[in-house]
């Protein structure tokens, strides 16, 4: 299972520059502890701020591990920066248009585009366009007070199987078809009905920022 941490330093206590360090802390412990991917999705930053604390993330990474960064939203801060690829939200560039913008700075399949989704046909979209995999979400958490997470089974539909395996050989998974990564709600309980389900890993903010043991956590997910 691939294992996929989302930052947001607003969970952390203190001042601006405290909850910045205590960030870099956590992506260290869980570069160090072997997470697959690291998403920055700190939202409300500028341009240029998010650039320039992107390159300090990025040296931490190094530093510390393997793990690859994935910018939310900014595909020039991505390019800009040297990051593993960009997050996509519904409302940027289709992936295919990505691609073409990427290629013309980076070899083929050195630069991942990852597309958050909330249905089964929104991943085949995402899939047709060429990302190379889908967050879909939420699959447990009320999308609002009279309602609920769109579920495992939708999750099912959404990772049917396909001849090849992709980007989950990376993980040493070996199972085929398009990634598809479970978000929302997911805790060490239910990551085991995700992978049940077909989900090729597992995304989270909490999950990953609050645990106690970020190694025993990646391992834990390694052997679903």
């Amino acid at each position: 299972m691939l294992t996929y941490y989302i930052t947001d330093r607003t969970q952390f206590a203190g001042t601006e520059a405290e909850r910045r360090d205590q960030l870099l802390q956590t992506v260290r412990n869980a570069t160090a502890a072997g997470v697959d991917f690291i998403q920055l999705r700190e939202k409300d930053l500028s341009i240029r701020d998010l650039e320039s604390f992107a390159r300090q993330v990025l040296s931490v990474i190094h530093a510390a591990g393997r793990s690859r960064l994935l910018i939310n939203h900014r595909t020039d801060v991505a390019l800009a920066v040297g990051a593993g690829g960009v997050h996509l939200t519904g409302e940027d560039l289709l992936a295919s248009d990505v691609r073409a913008l990427a290629a013309k700075s980076r070899p083929a399949g050195k630069f991942l585009i990852a597309v958050s989704c909330h249905s089964a046909q929104q991943v085949r979209l995402a899939e047709a366009h060429g990302a190379d995999f889908a967050v879909l979400a939420p699959i447990f958490e009320k999308v609002s007070a009279a309602g609920t997470g769109i579920g495992l089974e939708e999750l099912h539909r959404a990772a049917r199987a396909d001849p090849e395996p992709g980007l989950r050989a990376e993980a040493g998974d070996t199972r085929g078809g398009f990634p598809v990564l479970a978000l929302g709600g997911v805790n060490v309980e239910r990551a085991s009905l995700c992978a049940a389900a077909g989900a090729a890993g597992i995304a989270g903010i909490r999950l990953f920022q609050q645990s106690l043991d970020l190694p025993a956590l990646v391992r834990s997910m390694r052997s679903l």
